[in-house]
This record gives C-alpha cells, sequence and structure tokens, in this order.
C-alpha cells in the first residue's frame, strides 16, 4: 500500500495553519506501524462553514486485512508484556495528549464544531483514560478459590480476549476512542479502531501521538474509510475476539447481529431518551443550571442530554420563565469564537429531525417559548429551543433528541414521574433535581437507568461503569468493568496429590 501523505491542495481552513505541531494533521489510516493510503479518499468538512479542511484516505479490503493481521501478529507480544509495561506507554500518551490539548481542541472544534471550551474540556476527559488504565492494568488480579475437591489448587485470572475493533462517533471523536482503546490496551488486547467519517481527524492526531508514546507496531491501529464495508469486515472476521460501538441503537443491532456468527464480546453504548425531573423542593435557580448543562451541552447532540424535562407542576411556571431567558442569550456561532455555547449540527439529516420533532411538537398542543427555528449563523445552526407543555405522544418525547431543544412538561406526583420516565426503551442516565434526601434514594431505586445523576450533571470520568440498561447498550466503558469487557475469566485446577 502506498505510504506518501495525501494532497493538501483541498484544505481551506486558515485555522488549520495556527496549529502549534502541524504534524497532529494526519490524513492517512495507521496500520502495522505504518500511514497507509487507501484505494480512495474523502473529504472532512468544518460543519459551522461548510467549508474543506482536510481530504482523508479511504481504506479499502486490503487495508482492513493489514490492520487486523498485524493486530492478531502483535497480541501474543503486547499480551505478555508486563502490566507495568503496558501502562508506561497508556501514561506516556495521555503526557502527550495534555501537552497538545490547544491543538487537539482546535482540530476537534473544525471538524465537529462543538464550542473550543467543550472541546479542551473533552481532551482533558480523553486523556484522563490512559492515565487511569495505565494503573487498572495492574489490578487484573488473580482470584484464589477455596477448592471443594481433594488434592486441587483452584484459581482463576482475567486473561486478554486478543484483538478488539473499536468503533467510534463523531460527537466525541477523541474521549470515545480513548476510553475504549485504554481499556483494551491495557488489558493486554490489541486494537483496530475505526473512527466516524466525519470526524476522524481526532483519531488520527491521536493515533500520531501513541505512535510518539512508543506504541508498538500493530497494537494500535486507526482505519478511516466508509463506515459501512469497514464495520461489517470487522465484525465477519473471526480473529476479532471482541467489538465495542458507541452509536445509534439502531446500528447497534445490526452490529450485534451480524457478530453473532463469530460470538464476539460485545460493549455496546447505544441511544439515550435521559430524563431530568425537578421537584416542588428545589432550588429554581439551582435547578435551571443543572438544566442548561444537562441540555446544551455539545449542543444537545449527547447521549447523556437531558431529552424530557419534568418540572412540579407547583413551580412550573416559574422554572420556564427562568429557563426561557438562560436559553435565549445562548451565544451561537463558530466554536472558535470564545463567546459561542452553541455550534452548528453535524449534518443536514440532524436538523431536518430536530425540525420534525419541534413541528410535531407544536401540532400536538406543545408551546415554543424560545427559538424554534433554524438559526442565520449557517445552514447546520439551529436556534435553542424551549417548548413547554409537551405532551408525553409528541416524537421529541418518545425518540432521543440530537440537537438544542428542551421540551418541558409537568408532573403532580412521585409516583406519576417516576412511571413517565420509565416509560422509554432507553435506559441510559436521569437526573434528579430534589433537596428530599429519602426521595433522593428512592428515586435511585425506582429509576430505571445505568446511572442516576442526583443535583448534579457532571457524573463520568475514568473510575465510573459507563452505561446504560434496556435498548441503551450491553456492558459498560470506565472503571475496572471497563477493562474487564476486553478479557476473559480462566479458570485453573491443579492436582497436588503425591
Amino acid at each position: 500500500m502506498r505510504e506518501a501523505r495525501l494532497s493538501r491542495s483541498e484544505r481551506r481552513h486558515a485555522a488549520l495553519d495556527s496549529l502549534n505541531d502541524p504534524g497532529l494533521l494526519r490524513e492517512l489510516s495507521y496500520a502495522g506501524g505504518r500511514w497507509i493510503a487507501g484505494p480512495g479518499d474523502f473529504a472532512v468538512h468544518d460543519p459551522a462553514s461548510g467549508q474543506p479542511i482536510a481530504r482523508v484516505t479511504a481504506v479499502g479490503a486490503e487495508g482492513v486485512e493489514e490492520a487486523v493481521s498485524t493486530a492478531a501478529a502483535a497480541f501474543p507480544q503486547w499480551q505478555a508484556a508486563l502490566p507495568a509495561k503496558r501502562g508506561a506507554v497508556l501514561r506516556r500518551w495521555a503526557d502527550l495528549i495534555r501537552e497538545n490539548r490547544a491543538d487537539l481542541a482546535r482540530i476537534m472544534v473544525l471538524e465537529q464544531g462543538k464550542p473550543l471550551a467543550e472541546a479542551l474540556g473533552e481532551i482533558d476527559y480523553a486523556a484522563s483514560f490512559p492515565e487511569w488504565y495505565a494503573e487498572e492494568g495492574r489490578r487484573l488480579n488473580v482470584e484464589g478459590v477455596t477448592s471443594h475437591l481433594a488434592n486441587a489448587e483452584m484459581i482463576v485470572r482475567r486473561e486478554a480476549v486478543g484483538v478488539a475493533a473499536l468503533v467510534t462517533p463523531w460527537n466525541f471523536p477523541s474521549a470515545m476512542l480513548t476510553r475504549k482503546a485504554a481499556a483494551a490496551l491495557a488489558a493486554g488486547c490489541t486494537v483496530v479502531a475505526h473512527p466516524s467519517g466525519e470526524t476522524p481527524l481526532s483519531a488520527l492526531a491521536l493515533m500520531e501521538l501513541a505512535e510518539r508514546a512508543g506504541m508498538p507496531a500493530g497494537v494500535l491501529n486507526v482505519l478511516t474509510g466508509a463506515s459501512p464495508d469497514i464495520v461489517s469486515a470487522l465484525c465477519d472476521d473471526a480473529r476479532i475476539a471482541a467489538l465495542s460501538f458507541t452509536g445509534s441503537t439502531a446500528i447497534g443491532r445490526l452490529i450485534a447481529t451480524r457478530c453473532a456468527a463469530s460470538m464476539k464480546r460485545l460493549v455496546m453504548e447505544l441511544g439515550g431518551h435521559a430524563p431530568l425531573i425537578v421537584f416542588e423542593d428545589a432550588d429554581i435557580g439551582r435547578a435551571v443550571d443543572i438544566a442548561m448543562d444537562a441540555k446544551f451541552a455539545t449542543s444537545g447532540q449527547d447521549c447523556l442530554a437531558a431529552n424530557r424535562i419534568f418540572v412540579h407542576r407547583s413551580i412550573e411556571q416559574a422554572f420556564l420563565e427562568q429557563f426561557a431567558l438562560r436559553i435565549a442569550a445562548l451565544k451561537v456561532g463558530h466554536g472558535l469564537d470564545p463567546v459561542t455555547e452553541i455550534g452548528p449540527l453535524m449534518h443536514e439529516r440532524a436538523i431536518a429531525k430536530v425540525e420534525e420533532q419541534v413541528a410535531n411538537a407544536l401540532e400536538r398542543g406543545a408551546r415554543c417559548l424560545a427559538g424554534g427555528s433554524r438559526h442565520p449563523a449557517g445552514p447546520l445552526f439551529y436556534t435553542p429551543t424551549l417548548l413547554a407543555d409537551v405532551p408525553d405522544d409528541a416524537a421529541i418525547m418518545r425518540e432521543e433528541t440530537f440537537g438544542p431543544v428542551a421540551a418541558v412538561t409537568a408532573f403532580d406526583t412521585e409516583a406519576d414521574v417516576v412511571r413517565r420516565a420509565n416509560d422509554t426503551a432507553y435506559g441510559l442516565v436521569a437526573y434528579v433535581v430534589t433537596e428530599n434526601g429519602a426521595r433522593q434514594w428512592r428515586l435511585g431505586r425506582a429509576l430505571q437507568f445505568g446511572m442516576v445523576a442526583v443535583n448534579r450533571v457532571k457524573i463520568t470520568g475514568g473510575p465510573v461503569p459507563f452505561g446504560g440498561w434496556k435498548q441503551s447498550g450491553l456492558g459498560r466503558e470506565g472503571s475496572r468493568h471497563g477493562i474487564e469487557a476486553f478479557t476473559e475469566l480462566k479458570y485453573l485446577c491443579i492436582d497436588t496429590a503425591a
């Protein structure tokens, strides 16, 4: 395969010229310790301006084969390495991510659109996972078993499953790669990663830093190109022992079906439809702060976003008044503008879905208290919107919303709101705002979600088992559970008879 760099003739965005380290802007895939080009390429665009910023290679079957083959060949030596040795590479990777956070954030803003402050926060978040798993890899301890058989000693240990495939999304293009890859690498797996075609530059920049950190050839590979072809090939390849995917529930089902033939270990972080419940004893100002953070981060393009906001009827009007003022004041614009709080959506499909959901809610009796239309900043911008009195049968209350639209409805009793909050196929995260300690515990138990946040929004991090119930996924990422997902249990029974 070719090792020459692709032409940069179509790159137009002047902001890329201000990178401190131009070497972080990579346009080729990486397999077997080499930067490789495929038979085609594709443009990456700034969603805020529509301008092309790079042309990235699109590998074909040959590229997938090279990556999987080299990962399989590298696996025995990487698995056999001491955890401290694997950890040293991960720790150096984390250090390099932090050292280059400004450039990594700028690249992310230009390909994903999120405000610069959020992009910087994601880079810090991304760096936390190699750091965490650099230590967690040491803790895959052997477990002693009290023997129930005479003349037998028994132990159970965890061993890496083999080659792991990672498929990462466009809304968190850096953190989702490191969260998956760091766990797999710490476990002793080798990795073939495929980033979204809309945001491949962040993954390639991270690969460049991993190479600088001393990642051995074949241990971490990144393939860019057409997702249907690459993901299908990874699903069908029997040498792939585990596959971790973040994306829609619909695509997750297809991947799970395709992987069934080879019985791959699956980790899936799928759709969310989070409720945010504000009780009558809540401080309204604090509740509005929480609602703003839970709804409008990443311009609403977040599986953790609060899609259904339930407010106790006794405080609903006061809450809506403050919420509407805060939403109307949000600054919309290009992510590199330091005042920007809401960036563009990722593509026209996202804009169209938001428009359909808003129209559907209004047809069913909802009131629009702020926004409600596209924003003049550009074709992929939508004005931050507040809908009140949204009925439960409106599409926005039944489907995940990936956009800056807050849907609010009233409730009367705790039992009623728990029933309505749980009335969804999803179960990723739920938010509760109340000062009643007993209620906090009751809601923590009653809500059918993998994660429950009480009186706060930020709850994720390296030590946290991130994941959901029901149609929101399989397994967990982060914490010791995240590394266990890339291991198998092995039971050893040794006869000790003389």
